[in-house]
């Protein structure tokens, strides 16, 4: 047994409690209170009191894509409209070998361990290499096999024995911390039969399902008027779209995949009645507001889906699109996001947006009843931010320290399910063999 000590103990549901502890028990907490009541409560459990920090539960990026970490700005020459840069990512991922792309995604599990993240909600299209790649960092996790490049409903059946194929092998290398879930990668990319099709799948198997929706203004014209580059791009390699002249979330309602309660990523281009069908589903979202900043996509209205009662996680997205795998400066920006957006109402505030670096995304990825707070008989996933440096002094509001003075490098430990992955500079001894091959 042991007790973690600083100056601040955020446990999420609950107020911040100055000189907190908890105590851990193997894989588990068992008790969050105020330091001198927890060391009286349990004499014998070995102390480490981290001082002028704060421990929190674990960050929950719970939308990735680790595999193409070594990625991370290559594509920043590239003109930046979205056509252009996913391009570019395809044709650089073809040239990847399985051996690089697995050593890419153990790197960007590593920046996530170091930048105190205990859990991904990560998308591959090798999630082999995804799922290896949390199992040796020791994260949490839920791996997202996703589909291929499949428009057409005309090979529908046969694009999903292929997946379901994928999945079969990957459900039997899944642990008690990493999970297998199904990407149908988006409303431009996988066709109305193959959703369908996917939708009865997962729930035959209670496989959880993520789909990127409404990130772009491109993916709005095609959907809606079967306009733009997505259109023409079919034309050339001879797939046949159905226009359905909807919108993205309507169009996913339409298939039956809603009903699954995916994690719909982005949501950039939604209206109220989409943000009403996401609630009215049980649907959630990963908010990814500087990837979507960095290709111009717009705001997505993280306050409205805050007001409707929509579980709400963070996500970095790729480090092709957003550099760097950091929660805290995720949650910053998503605060100055949504009190600069023109229609806000409120005023987000940094309990808010700490609240979706954890919970919201534990809730997100359905496993709050896991994670995402400091709470007796949650898995003791926790992170551990010093608070000692100039830029975070005074120490008015811890909450508004971590938020807003606060990020990836002031990560002192982390630690999922009771054992350390991270801590004082230095990751876990099994990565002693990371390939070289990335530097």
């Amino acid at each position: 047994m042991k007790i973690l000590a600083a100056e601040f103990v955020l446990p999420i549901s609950s107020e911040p409690i100055e000189g907190g502890a908890v105590v851990i028990d193997g894989e588990r907490i068992v008790a969050v209170g105020e330091k001198g009541d927890v060391i009286a409560r349990f004499p014998d459990a070995q102390l480490t009191d981290y001082g002028v920090a704060a421990i929190l539960p674990g960050l929950v990026n719970c939308h990735s894509h680790l595999e193409v970490t070594s990625m991370r700005g290559a594509l920043d020459s590239v003109e930046h409209d979205f056509k252009s840069w996913l391009l570019k990512l395809n044709d650089i991922r073809s040239g990847m070998s399985p051996d690089d792309i697995e050593a890419a995604a153990t790197l960007g599990a590593s920046e996530g361990a170091r930048a105190g993240v205990t859990c991904f909600g990560d998308i591959g299209r090798c999630g082999e290499a995804g799922l290896s790649a949390l199992k040796r960092v020791g994260l949490r996790g839920v791996l997202f096999q996703e589909t291929e490049f499949s428009p057409d409903s005309a090979t529908a059946e046969d694009d999903l024995a292929k997946l379901k194929s994928k999945i079969d092998t990957l459900r039997r290398d899944a642990t008690d911390l990493v999970e297998v879930g199904i990407s149908p990668h988006s409303p431009y990319t996988v066709s109305r039969r193959l959703f369908e099709l996917i939708a009865g799948y997962a729930a035959d198997e209670g496989l959880k399902v993520t789909i990127h929706a409404a990130e772009s203004a491109e993916e709005e014209r095609l959907l809606a008027n079967g306009e733009g580059f997505f259109t023409k791009f079919y034309e050339r390699v001879g797939v046949e779209w159905e226009v359905p002249h909807c919108s993205s979330i309507e169009f996913l309602d339409r298939t039956g995949i809603l009903a699954m309660q995916p994690l719909l990523a982005h949501c950039v281009r939604v209206s109220s009645s989409d943000i009403d069908l996401i609630a009215q589903t049980g649907s959630t979202i990963a908010h990814c507001p500087k990837s979507n900043a960095k290709f111009g996509h717009g705001y997505a209205p993280f306050e409205k889906f805050l007001a409707a009662g929509i579980a709400v996680g963070l996500g970095s997205d790729s480090v092709a699109s957003n550099n760097v795998c950091d929660l805290l400066e995720e949650a910053r920006f998503a605060a100055f996001v949504a009190r600069n957006h023109e229609e806000r109402s409120g005023f987000i505030t940094s309990r808010d947006v700490l609240y979706a670096a954890t919970f919201g995304g534990a809730k997100a990825l359905g496993l709050d009843e896991k994670i995402g707070t400091l709470e007796a008989d949650k898995y003791a996933d926790v992170a551990v931010v010093s608070l000692s440096e100039l830029a975070q002094s005074p120490l008015d509001n811890v909450e508004a320290a971590l938020v807003f003075s606060s990020n990836a490098r002031d990560v002192l430990m982390t630690m999922v399910a009771g054992k350390t992955v991270f801590e004082s500079g230095r990751l876990n001894a099994g990565l002693k063999t990371i390939p070289s091959s990335l530097g």
